[in-house]
């Protein structure tokens, strides 16, 4: 029997219509659940479904939540097979080459956003779509001018095409931008005497001295030639075999293929910067991350360099690209060793040609004055570096003897890691630095504070520990090779790079506090100092941007820190604390952006009041003193460490945070100083200080990605205010320092607010 197309489309839509007669539920469930491999799909759904709902505790009795998940599981496998049946004949009339198109572009797509864009689903697909569309557009213009000769409606077509692409570029490059802008301004009228009007000069100026630039290295080579031909020192190679067990699989035979040596002949190349003269010189040795090993990173130090040696010391920047990550993969931190290592073996090779193997450099350094200088990696490889300094043996493995005991008198860290390495490392007297910028994407949280917090010092130690925190600034501008994006393409299409400020501008605050903190423990040079503890005070030698600084050294005498225990109602020494009038009063510990530890306990002050509270009640945090601590006549400064906090903790009825007005800058508050006589004086914290506000920031050009690639908007970092006790002696020169007995934070400057506080004390007499 012959049926026309018209006869053909009514008995197929007849036949679809029957297979949902309701007649037929028993043909229909047959065919739901009794045909084999739908059974199995279906047996293997509800029993997953169950499982879950027997899981999902809600309150109910397990077995009830199971049977509503078997449940829930039965009427989503019929609903999908209902419409799945109803699609079938319309999927069958899609040309199969549509089908087969679709699905390629599809799969090739997937296959991209696995392995080359790594996008978030949403947002890769959804611009993928979008870019079909304008596409289609574009390409059925085309056609229609070519094919059809329908030249107004193929211009139509493309026209409209090209201008929906260029508005979807323009859009999505208009996200980036800083929407904190005027939050993150922490302009104030607070008028600081500058390091530079008392004659100090500029650490990033170039000092005197020639410089003489050459590499030293195996001479052989294959892909570097300023460490092959070019070399003026030839140098031996190491056997870090017992050190980076991981050189090995793939990674071994690619690398070894790419660099011609393994793991037993690494080669000791470096570039450096030689002030011309007779010497001795102190030297800083400097170190690159985990940047890709074939974009070679030791020459982006060049600006450091330079200027050191230019001021009398020697600069050397030391390549370790060989076993930085790539396409023949990431060690993932377990060559961390290594890398510190690899620096105590340059100072040997240092120290033999110090003592006469190169007549070239025998006698030109001062081997008793030594800063480490590490960027990334090689943030936590200088610790580790420190740390390995005075080991007899390599502490993961004891067959590798150390004998190094080289006078490193200090560090930097910029942008560091704290976590590759699976010892924590914990330094005790030596000078430390850490800097780093808020708008960091690889290294997105200060972690150079958590070394900061674990460093002690002896008593008689006459060093210091130091921070810097600056906002706009990435991970990859301390280099001058890295570039402005801290991720290479497809995703640094992604980066809200618009706020950074410009290479050169990050690369003068680390000549300013690298150059300064060379000549600080380097020379003796004691004028730098006071920009370490408060670096508002160097303010015309750096960009214009927000700063926060913290400070410590053996004279800094810090009565509360918050470390002792859980009793918020005392600290050691017998001290006794109160708060009366808060909303929020506790002690936590500090979080990253991602919820890890910044191991360092603040307190949380939160208060709200009317404009005109009474005396009574304003918000009052008592730190009373024992007698056994009550002599501060020789003190400077009255020291602390602040920084704002989270107002929404305050609950303020139903008003949004965007809804609370706040200061941009920092909450103000008295200091009152009571000594056992009854005599008090009181002094506004920002008389003397310029208060941080919070530095939010938004990497990404899409804040939801921010959420879940970085974290918090946010992070908490401190910074140290000082008040001098000669304030106070000028509001009341009766009150005697000597006989202090209590020390209260009166919030009676502004009327609501949160405030993180830590590191209450005390700064004695300058160095």
């Amino acid at each position: 029997m012959v049926v026309g197309s018209n006869g053909q489309k009514c008995l197929n839509s007849k036949l679809l219509l029957r297979s949902f007669r309701p007649n037929q539920p028993t043909s229909f469930m047959k065919n739901l659940f009794l045909k084999p491999v739908f059974l199995a799909v279906a047996i293997l759904v509800l029993t997953l479904f169950g499982v879950a709902g027997y899981h999902y505790a809600i309150g109910y009795p397990a077995w009830a939540t199971m049977l509503a998940g078997i449940f829930i599981g039965i009427i989503l496998l019929i609903v999908f097979k209902m419409l799945l049946t109803w699609l079938g004949p319309l999927v069958r009339k899609i040309p199969l080459t549509i089908v087969t198109t679709v699905l390629s572009g599809f799969l090739a797509l997937y296959i991209m956003r696995m392995y080359a864009f790594r996008w978030p689903s949403i947002l890769f697909y959804a611009l993928a779509i979008f870019g079909f569309v304008c596409i289609t557009l574009m390409t059925f213009g085309l056609w229609r001018i070519i094919k059809k000769g329908n030249i107004k409606g193929g211009v139509v077509l493309l026209v409209v095409g090209a201008i929906l692409g260029f508005l979807g570029i323009f859009g999505f490059n208009s996200l980036d931008g800083d929407p904190y802008i005027e939050e993150n301004d922490a302009s104030t009228s607070l008028s600081i005497e500058q390091l530079s009007a008392k004659g100090v000069k500029d650490p990033s100026q170039k000092g005197k001295f020639e410089v003489d630039v050459f590499t030293y290295g195996s001479g052989t080579d294959n892909k570097r030639p300023e460490y092959a031909e070019g070399v003026r020192i030839k140098t031996p190679t190491v056997d870090a075999s017992l050190l980076l067990p991981e050189w090995k699989g793939k990674k071994k035979k690619w690398r070894e293929k790419f660099w011609g040596f393994g793991v037993d002949s690494f080669p000791l190349n470096g570039r450096v910067y030689m002030p011309k003269g007779k010497g001795p010189f102190p030297m800083v040795m400097m170190v690159h991350g985990n940047h890709s090993m074939i974009d070679y990173s030791d020459g982006g130090y060049a600006y450091l360099g330079e200027l050191l040696a230019s001021r009398g010391i020697i600069g050397v920047s030391v390549d370790e690209n060989f076993i930085n990550g790539h396409w023949s993969g990431d060690f993932g931190g377990k060559e961390m060793p290594t890398r510190g290592w690899l620096l105590l073996k340059h100072l040997e090779q240092w120290e033999k040609w110090n003592q006469g193997d190169s007549p070239e450099l025998k006698g030109k350094v001062d081997m008793d004055n030594i800063v480490l200088v590490g960027h990334s990696r090689g943030g936590e490889a200088v610790s580790i570096a420190a740390a390995f300094n005075g080991l007899d043996r390599f502490p993961d493995n004891g067959n590798e003897k150390f004998n190094f005991n080289f006078g490193i008198k200090g560090i930097i860290t910029i942008a560091p890691t704290d976590y590759r390495y699976h010892r924590e490392i914990s330094l005790k007297d030596i000078n430390y630095l850490s800097i780093q910028g808020a708008y960091d994407s690889d290294e997105t949280s200060f972690w150079g504070m958590r070394p900061y917090h674990r460093l002690t010092f002896s008593d008689d130690f006459t060093g210091f520990k130091a921070g810097l925190y600056m906002n706009h600034a990435n991970h990859g501008q301390f280099n001058s090779s890295w570039g402005r994006s801290d991720f290479g393409a497809p995703m640094k299409w992604l980066l809200n790079l618009e706020p950074l400020v410009s290479g050169e501008e990050q690369r003068q605050v680390a000549k300013v506090y690298v150059t300064g903190f060379a000549e600080t423990v380097l020379k003796g040079n004691k004028d730098y100092l006071p920009m370490f503890q408060n670096v508002d005070l160097a303010q015309d030698w750096l960009p214009k941007e927000t700063y926060m600084s913290q400070y410590a050294d053996t004279n800094k005498e810090v009565l509360v820190d918050f470390e002792e225990d859980m009793d918020i109602t005392s600290a050691s020494d017998g001290i006794r604390l109160f708060a009366e009038n808060f909303k929020v009063w506790r002690e936590m510990e500090l979080e990253s952006r991602d919820g890890q530890s910044q191991q360092n306990n603040a307190l949380v002050l939160g208060w709200s009041h009317g404009a005109n509270v009474d005396k009574d009640s304003v918000p009052v945090y008592n730190i009373e003193l024992p007698d056994m601590l009550t002599d501060f006549g020789s003190a400077d400064s009255l020291v602390l460490s602040m920084a704002m906090g989270d107002i929404s903790e305050l609950k303020i009825g139903d008003k949004e945070d965007g809804e609370i007005e706040t200061p941009k800058t920092g909450f103000n508050f008295s200091i009152v100083l009571k000594d056992s006589l009854g005599h008090m004086a009181s002094v506004a914290l920002a008389k003397e200080n310029m208060l941080p506000g919070k530095i939010k920031t938004k990497f990404t050009k899409f804040k939801f990605l921010d959420k879940d690639m970085i974290g918090k908007e946010t992070e908490t970092q401190l910074k140290s205010c000082y008040v001098p006790m000669s304030s106070f002696l000028k509001k009341n020169d009766s009150l005697k320092l000597d006989k202090l007995k209590s020390i209260h934070l009166v919030f009676d400057k502004d009327s609501l607010g949160v405030v993180v506080l830590d590191d209450i004390g005390f700064y004695g007499k300058s160095q």
